[in-house]
């Protein structure tokens, strides 16, 4: 159950929530969703396992060569000089040597090969001369060179992926190597999303005068497009307390989340805030960050709510800030590629007030000597949508930064595994 929170500003004597609050309030009241689907291992790519994957074989299940060359005994091996031994028989992948192995003889072996026993060691053939049935080796070589020992990857009943594991091309291959070919993955999360505004119109109608197109639900989409997501689109939602609330406590009966955008800061036409200010369960908080100071969050019947700020780059910033991290834990997802943090150096002076948290649009490269340097997109202004488009990275100044000057270090996040 969702509960709200007091007022920020009965708690922070600025009135603005910082952001690590606001983050750490919003992953403490969410649930993570209940329910899984039974899908072929090659439809679970970007899903959140279940149930955890024990293996039921030893990888590799037999010891074999990691090479093309020659097998025999480490007892063969010369400790000094030249020894010769002769060629007895070939071993292939999935054709074992099945004759009598002789002292001092060897097998041709090829990648892949189960070493007959007792044969230990397997070296190259680059490693070798041949000639009229026999090899040469030199001393170079040691005991259990170039084998791969059965169960050295995975041993039969090791747990291979836990549950929570957000499932990666590699996942799905070291799947298939177990000969596993249906998993249980955790159901895709239901969210509902809408814009709000009588000045908002679909890119594909006109404009009235003082209109304005809608940029937001379509980022929103774009970052929603994902295959653990159900997206559910509301459209444009008229600036009609009335009409809010009865769509969204329509979609509160089906949806995990709701995300809105626009109507919740203080102006007098932000109908959705007033809205949802007798619903008892969505509370509207001034988090100290730019761009995207107001936000809402609480619940709506049984889904959780958002409701973002109304500017295009505002909505980017809160989301990836506030409502990716919220998804993840409603998804349960506990082990996942790690989006990265770069320190850079700033090629320019960036302007900065200490008390807030600021998210700037950077392009982020290499100098000549390899170093990370970063720079702005320019204005950024947070209907500039445009500083978002042209960017790379979101250039993070920490609550209590000041200005920085060209040169100085910044902490930058690539949109790389983020977007």
């Amino acid at each position: 159950m969702i509960k709200t929170q007091p007022s920020c500003t009965d708690i922070f004597e600025s009135g603005l929530m910082p952001c690590e609050v606001a983050l750490s309030r919003i992953l403490a009241n969410l649930p993570t969703i209940n329910g899984y689907q039974r899908l072929p291992i090659e439809k679970t790519r970007g899903r959140t396992l279940y149930e955890a994957i024990v293996s039921t074989l030893n990888v590799p299940a037999q010891t074999n060569s990691a090479v093309d060359g020659y097998a025999l005994h480490s007892s063969e091996l010369p400790s000094e000089g030249i020894k010769r031994l002769a060629v007895k028989g070939l071993a292939l992948a999935g054709t074992p040597y099945q004759g009598a192995v002789e002292p001092s003889t060897c097998l041709r072996i090829m990648t892949g090969a189960a070493l007959p026993k007792p044969f230990d060691t397997a070296i190259m053939q680059e490693h070798v001369e041949t000639e009229d049935g026999f090899i040469a080796i030199d001393n170079r070589h040691k005991a259990g060179d170039n084998v791969r020992r059965a169960g050295e990857d995975i041993k039969q009943g090791e747990t291979v992926l836990a549950p929570g594991r957000y499932l990666t091309p590699p996942d799905i291959g070291l799947l298939a190597s177990l000969g596993i070919n249906e998993i249980n993955v955790r159901r895709p999360l239901v969210v509902a999303i809408a814009s709000t505004g009588n000045e908002i119109f679909a890119p594909f109608e006109t404009p009235g005068e003082g209109g304005i197109y809608d940029s937001n639900r379509y980022s929103l989409l774009a970052a929603l497009d994902r295959p653990d997501i159900e997206v559910v689109d509301l459209g444009i939602i008229e600036d009609d307390p009335d009409t809010l609330l009865k769509r969204f406590n329509e979609a509160g009966r089906y949806a995990d989340l709701i995300i809105s955008s626009g109507g919740v800061s203080v102006g007098e036409a932000d109908f959705t805030k007033t809205a949802l200010l007798n619903s008892g369960q969505v509370d509207f908080w001034k988090i100290a960050i730019k761009p995207g100071r107001p936000l809402a969050f609480g619940r709506i019947g049984n889904a959780a709510f958002f409701g973002l700020p109304g500017n295009p780059v505002a909505v980017l910033v809160t989301f990836y800030y506030f409502v990716l991290p919220a998804l993840e834990k409603m998804l349960g997802i506990v082990d996942k590629p790690i989006t990265p943090t770069i320190i850079a150096r700033t090629t320019e002076k960036l302007r900065k007030k200490p008390g807030r948290t600021e998210i700037q649009r950077g392009i982020l490269s290499r100098d000549q000597d390899g170093d990370w340097i970063v720079r702005t997109t320019g204005k950024q202004g947070s209907g500039i949508l445009m500083s978002m488009s042209k960017a790379n990275a979101f250039i993070i100044l920490n609550h209590q930064d000041t200005s920085k000057s060209a040169g100085d270090w910044v902490t930058v996040r690539p949109f790389c595994g983020m977007f």
